[in-house]
């Protein structure tokens, strides 16, 4: 195994890492509040500690196999999350290393669950540092699941790139780095339009930036306790609407609409599957809202497809408390945890993409009941979807659950409160943010025992690494030669 490159690679990225805190550390100046010390602490730990084993490794072999790929992939979130911490901690805003970690690696993997019970207290930098952990993780994840993990044979991308680097038609390019490039482009200019937009609607300068960074990673850290709820101007809640649907979208499709091949988008069967699940659970919600509430009908709509986009991009945002809806319309929510957004997009979950795949090959498989001797192959976009890729999708369901299953179980241990347990194993493991019960969207973890915030901590970085990334590191067989 070559060490040197795993390392070297690691100290690159705690050199990027220390930089982003140097931004945050100009805001912090901006402002003049307490927390200019930490930043400027924490930046110096992680620019020296990086610069340092960039350093010392400079010889290092520049291959990277399937196994290094593996754990720089997975250690890249734990190192991140463990110096992230730092400007917390020794700010003061949170006081406890379990409770800072728990924040940044929410922030890291976009979930959003958050433990802090006064955001509004906390110093600028501080807030601005919770944003940028959220908006580099997403861009993290984009670069990871259109560039990197197809090449390790993994992702919901396989099913229409290939295993192997090359060009494919659906590619944005075949190049990694070109492709990354191009992937940053997209996500900077969305995230600039929207901070102009939530600008111009009635935030600060500063609220727009931090609510488009968290926004574009479908992470949901809010500069404010109530989240968006605390601005009910529709204009403000339509624009974050909006791009919370553009980053639960797969970016390739949004790089061909730029391109002004709009076609590729309406013709793609998993953006299809994702705006009828939208429209689907939003009419749901919508007609259950009209009946059992005293409300107008565009609040009705808004605060029904608010809440249906937030969930299934797995943002975690919110304009309503779900838990204080009928039961039946609560139930909806929580089915929407399941589900994720489009592969390749910065959201969490199963992905559309998977949904669809299973769906598809139960039906054929009832068809394959009634003609035994018919060879009925799972078509997506139009091709026939290969057998492994349809074994590896059940798979990643059956394991899905199972861990859901198992988790839950051993949560309960920790909080015996069986419908909390539930809300945040499963909004953990989905990367969403809110979850049922006393971790609700009007609540937080803050109560949660240390050892259940770090338990629900390595399920946020489970999900976010679509799994298999982290449970093959537990297999003897991958740390043999």
């Amino acid at each position: 195994m070559n060490l040197k490159i795993i390392f070297r690679v690691l100290g690159f990225l705690l050199f990027v890492e220390g930089i982003a805190m140097g931004i945050a550390l100009l805001v912090a100046l901006i402002y003049g509040e307490s927390d200019i010390s930490a930043f400027l602490i924490s930046a110096g730990i992680n620019l020296a500690i990086g610069g340092l084993i960039v350093a010392t490794t400079s010889k290092a072999k520049k291959d990277i196999g399937k196994r290094e790929g593996f754990i720089i992939v997975s250690m890249v979130w734990i190192v991140f999350s463990f110096f992230g911490s730092l400007p917390y901690v020794i700010s003061g805003s949170i006081p406890s290393f379990t409770d800072a970690f728990f924040e940044t690696m929410s922030g890291f993997t976009t979930t959003g669950s958050s433990i802090l019970n006064d955001i509004e207290a906390l110093p600028h930098g501080i807030l601005f540092w919770r944003s940028i952990t959220q908006w580099l993780g997403g861009m993290g994840i984009i670069v990871l699941s259109l560039a990197i993990l197809p090449v390790f044979g993994i992702g919901g991308m396989q099913l229409f790139m290939a295993e192997v680097p090359g060009p494919t038609p659906d590619k944005i390019s075949p190049r990694i780095k070109q492709t990354a490039k191009t992937l940053w482009v997209i996500y900077l200019t969305f995230t600039v339009v929207e901070t102009l937009l939530l600008w111009v609607g009635g935030m600060t300068f500063f609220d727009a930036i931090c609510h488009s960074f968290t926004t574009m990673a479908t992470g949901g850290f809010s500069t404010k306790q109530a989240s968006i709820a605390h601005w009910p101007s529709p204009f403000i809640q339509y624009v974050i609407i909006v791009f919370m649907f553009l980053a639960g979208t797969n970016f390739t499709l949004s790089y061909f609409a730029i391109k002004g091949k709009f076609s590729v988008a309406f013709k793609d069967e998993e953006f299809k599957y994702y705006s009828f699940f939208t429209l689907g659970f939003t009419a749901l919600i919508f007609i259950g809202l009209l009946i059992s509430a005293e409300i107008g009908i565009e609040k009705a709509f808004r605060d029904s497809l608010f809440q249906v986009i937030t969930i299934i991009t797995t943002t975690g945002y919110a304009t309503a408390d779900y838990l204080t809806w009928p039961p039946v319309l609560t139930m909806l929510i929580f089915v929407l945890f399941f589900f994720g957004g489009s592969a390749g997009s910065t959201g969490g979950g199963i992905k559309i993409m998977r949904i669809v795949v299973l769906l598809k090959n139960g039906y054929y498989e009832l068809k394959r009941l009634v003609h035994p001797n018919a060879i009925i192959p799972v078509r997506f976009n139009k091709h026939s979807v290969d057998a492994k890729i349809v074994t590896n999708v059940l798979a990643f369901f059956m394991i899905y659950f199972v861990i859901f299953a198992i988790s839950t179980v051993i949560f309960t241990l920790i909080e015996p409160d069986m419908e909390s347990s539930m809300g945040a194993v499963a909004t953990c493991l989905g990367n969403i943010g809110p979850g049922l019960g006393s971790v609700g969207p009007a609540e937080n973890f803050y109560h949660i025992k240390p050892i259940g915030k770090w338990f629900l901590s390595f399920l946020m970085l489970l999900g976010r690494l679509e799994l298999f990334t982290v449970l093959v590191l537990f297999s003897p067989s991958f740390w043999k030669e």
